[in-house]
């Protein structure tokens, strides 16, 4: 599945377009490296994500198309939260 597309269908970005952007700014890796918009993701690879002050690490769980609002946290486990100075 897209990277774009798991970020929005988990909520963790409500936009897909604005998940597009914060890829190319260079905002997200995917298991230590850069990530594309575009780039595939497979269940059980590791996310960080930067979110202005502070980065974001996701375990992927599970990668499905469609997902209810109350199940979409069921796809990724969040593993840490660190602040950035």
């Amino acid at each position: 599945m897209r990277l774009d597309k798991f970020l929005k269908i988990s909520r963790i970005i409500k936009r897909r377009t604005l998940a597009k952007e914060v890829a190319e700014q260079g905002r997200i890796t995917i298991n230590g490296n850069k990530a594309k918009a575009s780039s595939t993701l497979s269940q059980g690879d590791e996310l960080k994500i930067r979110f202005g002050q502070k980065i974001v690490t996701f375990k992927v769980n599970d990668l499905r198309e469609i997902v209810k609002k109350d199940e979409a946290e069921t796809l990724y486990t969040i593993v840490k939260e660190e602040k950035v100075d």
